[in-house]
């Protein structure tokens, strides 16, 4: 098994938390809304680390990160962007998963074959939405799509 762990909309923001949950990747995809350099390195010591540009993502740190991504791992083919909205291909038959950001909102649906996912927000904490990581565990069965939410307490 192979897991590949998931991170989206961290917005400058990087905890230890979400650090700690993705330990043991053997990749490291972030889904966009990184919010600066800064946040890219802490996330590539832990694994190779492939990151998709988001709509805040600005400025000459940007140039080299794609708005969308293909990358194969054990011969599944994940289809990585921001928002599901700027999907302009049908996935079905041709990837496995369609790993996305934006909303803040946790997504793990299989429809048609593929896995949508959206592992939540890891950032700053928006409306009563969970800071969250997430994992894709890749056996001999296929994907399996799972939202872990971080212990980061409430304000008051």
């Amino acid at each position: 098994m192979i897991t590949i762990g998931v991170i989206s909309d961290t917005h400058g923001l990087i905890r230890e938390q979400a650090l700690t949950a993705l330990e043991g990747s053997a990749l490291i995809l972030h889904a966009g809304d990184i919010g600066g350099a800064d946040i890219l390195e802490p996330l590539s010591r832990l694994a190779p680390l492939r990151a998709v540009r988001g709509n805040i993502d600005k400025g000459a740190w940007t140039e080299t990160l794609p708005l969308d991504d293909v990358i194969e791992v054990k011969g599944k083919y994940l289809y990585l962007l921001h928002n599901i909205h700027d999907l302009n291909l049908d996935p079905a038959g041709q990837f496995d998963a369609v790993i996305y950001g934006h909303s803040h909102k946790p997504h793990n649906v299989v429809k048609d074959n593929v896995l949508y996912f959206n592992p939540g927000s890891a950032g700053p904490r928006r409306f009563s939405l969970p800071i969250a990581i997430g994992k894709i565990n890749i056996n001999d069965h296929g994907l399996v799509g799972e939202v872990i939410e971080l212990d980061v307490p409430r304000p008051r």
